[in-house]
C-alpha cells in the first residue's frame, strides 16, 4: 500500500461557507453574527459560533444564544457556485483532487515539487487563488496521511494553514482529544471517558483487543491505527457513485414534529434526490433510509426494490414505508435528522423490463401505463424546472416550507 513518506496531502475547507458566502456577498453582515437557514441552522459565522451557535442546532435555541444574530435564508444556488469556482482552483493546483463534499477536498502534492514548491508554498498559493478569485477564506491542513490533514485542518481553523511534519506526527496528534478521531462522536467519548480514556495519547496506549472490548471490533481496530496515525487510503480521484441522496437535520423541534410534517421532510428529500438521479441518467433499487435520534444514536433501514428506477412516486411510496415502520423508534427516541439515499445504482440509467410481457399487438396492461405516465410527469417537472428553475413547480405539500438543510450523501 502506498503511503506516503512527506507532508503532502493536503485538506482544504472553506471556513462556515454557506455563511462566508452571505458575508462575501453583503458587505453589511462583514463582522456581524450570521446564522444561515430559520428553522435549523444550516451554518453560522464565526461571530455567531463565538456565542456557541453550531450548525444543525435549532433556530429557536440559536437566536436565545445570540438574540443579536443576523438570520438569513439559504441561497442554495449561490452556494454551488461557490463551490464550482472554488474546486476549479483545486483543479489548478494539482491534478489529484478528491472531493468529499461541496466545501473540502483532499490534494496530493506529492509530485509538484519541481513545478510548484513545497507543499507550505502550494497550500499558502491554493488559501490566496481561493480569496482573490473566489473572495472566501479557506483553512489548509498539510500532513503524510489523509487523516492528519484533515486534523490538522481543524486545529488551523479559521482561516489558517498547518503543517504536521513527519517527525512531530505523534507529538501533534496525541495531546489532542478523542473527539479529534475519526468515527468518535459524543456517546463514544462518552465511553471512552468513563474509562478514564480522554486523549488520543490515552487510545495509543491501548490494545487493539482491549479498544475492541470497549467499542466493538471494527470501532476498536480504527482507533487503534489512528491513534497511531496510520492511514494507508490515498487521495483518489474518479469516485463512482453508489449512492444518490440527501438528508435534513431536524434540530430538537424534529422531536415534536407531527406526522404531516415528517412527511413534507420526506417528500422534499425523495424529490430532490430522484431529480439528481434523472438528471445523471441514473436509475438505483435500494431505498435506505438513515435516522439520528436525541440520544444521539442512529439507525438504518432498507427496502429493495423489484426493479431500478428513477421515479419520485415509487422511491417516495417506498422511502414512506420505511418511515411508517420505524415509527416507534422515532417516537420513543425523538428524530433530530432524516436522510435518504438510493442504492444499487445502474451508472447507465437500465430499467428491466418484468414478465409477464404483454403478446405481440396486445394494449398495454394498466401497470405498464401507470409506470409510463409517472415516467413522462417527472420527466415533463424536470424539463420545467431546468428551463425556469427549481422553484417553477413544486409540490402543494411544499408550499410556504423552509426547505431546511440538504446535505448530499457522497460516494462510498
Amino acid at each position: 500500500m502506498f503511503v506516503s513518506e512527506v507532508s503532502a496531502i493536503l485538506h482544504a475547507d472553506l471556513d462556515s461557507f454557506y455563511a462566508s458566502v452571505e458575508q462575501r456577498d453583503d458587505p453589511a453582515l462583514r463582522g456581524r453574527p450570521v446564522i444561515v437557514g430559520g428553522g435549523v441552522v444550516l451554518a453560522a459565522s464565526y461571530e455567531a459560533k463565538a456565542y456557541g451557535v453550531r450548525t444543525a442546532m435549532g433556530g429557536r435555541q440559536a437566536r436565545a444564544l445570540c438574540p443579536h444574530a443576523v438570520v438569513v435564508p439559504p441561497r442554495m444556488s449561490a452556494y454551488s457556485q461557490a463551490s464550482a469556482a472554488v474546486f476549479a482552483v483545486f483543479g489548478d493546483i494539482s491534478p489529484v483532487v478528491e472531493p468529499l463534499s461541496v466545501d473540502e477536498a483532499f490534494l496530493d502534492v506529492s509530485g509538484l515539487r519541481r513545478v510548484s514548491g513545497t507543499p507550505v508554498q502550494i497550500g499558502a498559493r491554493l488559501r490566496s487563488e481561493v480569496r482573490e478569485r473566489v473572495g472566501l477564506p479557506i483553512t489548509v491542513g498539510i500532513a503524510r496521511t489523509k487523516f492528519l490533514a484533515k486534523v490538522a485542518s481543524q486545529e488551523a481553523k479559521p482561516d489558517g494553514l498547518l503543517l504536521v511534519p513527519p517527525d512531530r506526527e505523534l507529538a501533534f496528534l496525541h495531546p489532542l482529544p478523542v473527539r479529534r478521531l475519526w468515527g468518535v462522536g459524543v456517546k463514544t467519548a462518552d465511553k471512552l471517558r468513563a474509562h478514564g480514556i480522554e486523549t488520543v495519547a490515552d487510545v495509543a496506549e491501548l490494545s487493539e483487543s482491549t479498544l475492541s472490548s470497549l467499542v466493538g471490533g471494527a470501532m476498536g481496530r480504527q482507533l487503534f491505527a489512528l491513534s497511531r496515525n496510520i492511514d494507508r487510503r490515498r487521495v483518489v480521484t474518479g469516485h463512482r457513485r453508489r449512492s444518490v441522496g440527501a438528508q435534513r437535520a431536524l434540530g430538537r423541534a424534529g422531536n415534536t414534529m407531527p406526522d404531516n410534517e415528517i412527511d413534507a421532510v420526506v417528500i422534499n428529500l425523495v424529490d430532490r434526490i430522484t431529480r439528481r438521479m434523472r438528471g445523471a441518467g441514473r436509475t438505483g433499487r435500494t431505498v435506505v433510509l438513515r435516522l439520528r435520534f436525541d440520544d444521539f444514536g442512529r439507525a438504518t433501514r432498507s427496502h429493495t426494490l423489484p426493479r431500478a428506477t428513477a421515479s419520485t412516486d415509487v422511491i417516495l411510496a417506498a422511502a414512506r414505508g420505511l418511515v411508517r415502520a420505524a415509527g416507534p423508534l422515532i417516537a420513543e427516541r425523538g428524530l433530530t435528522l432524516i436522510g435518504f439515499a438510493v442504492c444499487n445504482i445502474d451508472p447507465a440509467g437500465a430499467q428491466q423490463l418484468e414478465l409477464p410481457f404483454a403478446a405481440p399487438g396486445a394494449g398495454p396492461t394498466a401497470r405498464d401505463t401507470t409506470v409510463r405516465d409517472m415516467t413522462a410527469i417527472d420527466a415533463a417537472v424536470d424539463r420545467v424546472r431546468g428551463r425556469y428553475g427549481n422553484a417553477a413547480l413544486t409540490r402543494g405539500v411544499l408550499v410556504g416550507r423552509d426547505p431546511g438543510w440538504e446535505m448530499p450523501v457522497l460516494p462510498d
